[in-house]
């Protein structure tokens, strides 16, 4: 297996270079060279397994020169029983017939990005051995709240790594901030830079190609990666949790072999859904992909009018990892819907130039036909956090509860009736203030008091990483001007 640019697919990488590069050195993003197929019996074969062997089975497709026995070794340490505190990893949860949970926030930082980020460590430090880099890798992370906390605690104490987190100052929760700047490790920084979470990525994706920054870490004896999805070795590991609920499914008789099934994703950065995307192209039966937004609705209006335009208002919202208005992934899918990395590089020079594109209406046409986009304000994420809770005695978070309302205006749209599968893409002890409020809550406690008082209000309990913060001291304070993210990786390379 071969990967190739977005942008330019002459230049080819094996999977170890595309994983340890993150980002190619034209500014596109590192893909396959083509999407496997799954094997005929595949899923049948798959039902009964663990989620570590069906991990193994569906990544060595896409990772040739690694060795089952090393991506065995992965799997075990990354999906371990002292990480998950589930035995499934990522268990599929029944609302009612035809509507399952996905729930991807049983690892160590109770969020989505644990099931990609407690992997890549593993993948990143095999492949610079592969490709006999013997230089320390310098892993660069944009967050809007749960990818910052999932590479810090994946990556800390790793040998020839050194990490820095960038996360938008009060553009996370309380939690979510805690999570971050209280991290252990002798390898980690944190900054919080003054703007939103476009600010952080567009400053990332600078860095990387400033050829001044890049040759002053070659001489320091470092090079950039990247922990964000950007990375395909963030990508891949996703696409195995959607196979997996599927296996599950099937082993439970929820659904018939072969029947079709809908995903609904909350999204932002446009990795979690095109995880879904790349899952159907290998031959899951997904039928739609329903990509849920918050207020920050480029998506929606993308997928449905075929205009990409990021000059619009950029709203704080409850749901913050989907405060987002430059969805990076989505490259990918252009590159897979088009095979044409000329129009790509088009598209993404129109999106830096003037901030906007319009797809041609070939790409619109198979847009329409596999994507469905909704999405919903914070009384309504409110709403369904309180009728889910009240109706059905299930507790969500408010980026779940985005998913659930889009599947629900898919359904009264449409009457599609068609099993769902919904990623719940965090616990909701994350965002107690706002499921607090949710639940009718007005006088809500503040910092980690709020997890006490989500307990009390629902008889949960905090999730252990959650609660443990209590103990830990802040480290890191700095806050970066977006034009100065630069002092920041320097500051910390020295």
């Amino acid at each position: 297996m071969r990967y190739i640019s977005t942008r330019d697919n002459t230049t080819q990488y094996s999977a170890s270079q595309a994983i340890a590069q993150g980002l190619a050195g034209d500014g596109g993003l590192l893909t396959p060279f083509y999407i496997p197929k799954l094997p005929n019996k595949a899923l049948e074969d798959m039902k009964d397994m663990a989620y570590q062997q069906r991990a193994v089975y569906i990544m060595k497709q896409f990772l040739e020169e690694f060795s089952v026995k090393e991506l065995t070794d992965f799997a075990s340490a990354a999906y371990g029983p002292d990480k998950f505190d589930s035995p499934a990893v990522a268990p599929v949860r029944t609302v009612d017939g035809n509507t399952h949970c996905l729930e991807l926030w049983h690892g160590p930082t109770c969020a989505f990005k644990d099931m990609a980020l407690q992997m890549l460590p593993h993948l990143l430090t095999t492949s610079l051995v592969k490709t006999e880099e013997n230089k320390t890798v310098c892993i660069l992370v944009a967050t809007s709240g749960d990818t910052g906390k999932g590479a810090l605690e994946g990556f800390k104490d790793v040998p020839r790594t050194k990490i820095l987190v960038f996360y938008p100052k009060d553009g996370v929760s309380q939690v979510q901030e805690l999570q971050m700047v209280t991290q252990e490790g002798s390898n980690v920084g944190v900054a919080a830079v003054v703007g939103n979470f476009d600010d952080a990525q567009t400053g990332v994706k600078k860095l990387f190609s400033n050829e001044r920054v890049r040759r002053e870490l070659a001489r320091r004896g470092y090079f950039f990666s990247s922990a964000n999805s950007i990375n395909w070795g963030r990508v891949l590991p996703q696409i195995v949790y959607y196979i997996s609920a599927y296996c599950d499914l099937l082993r439970d008789e929820k659904i018939e072999p072969g029947q079709a099934v809908n995903v609904c994703v909350p999204t932002g950065n446009f990795g979690n859904i095109l995880a879904a995307y790349y899952a159907r192209e290998m031959g899951l039966p997904i039928d739609q992909l329903i990509c849920a937004s918050n207020r920050n609705n480029v998506l929606t209006d993308f997928l449905r009018d075929g205009i990409y335009d990021r000059n619009r208002t950029f709203y704080n919202t409850m749901s913050p990892s989907m405060d987002i208005l430059i969805s990076s992934n989505l490259e990918r899918l252009l590159y897979s819907l088009t095979q044409d990395p000329a129009e790509v590089k088009r598209y993404m020079s129109r999106l830096n130039e003037v901030g906007r594109y319009e797809v041609s209406d070939k790409v619109k046409e198979k847009l329409n036909k596999r994507f469905k986009g909704y999405s919903c304000d914070d009384r309504e994420t409110q709403r369904v956090i309180r009728e889910m809770y009240e109706k059905r005695g299930y507790l969500i978070d408010t980026h779940t509860a985005v998913a659930f309302s889009a599947l629900e205006q898919y359904r009264k749209e449409t009457g599609d009736t068609t099993p769902a599968v919904v990623a719940s893409t965090a616990s909701p002890f994350k965002f107690c203030a706002s499921v607090l409020e949710a639940l009718g809550e007005s006088n809500i406690a503040s910092g980690l008091d709020a997890l006490d008082q989500l307990t009390a209000k629902t008889g949960q309990p905090a999730p252990a990483p959650l609660a443990g913060l209590r103990d830990k001291s802040v480290r890191f304070t700095q806050v970066v001007e977006k034009d100065h993210m630069v002092d920041a990786v320097l500051s910390v390379l020295e």
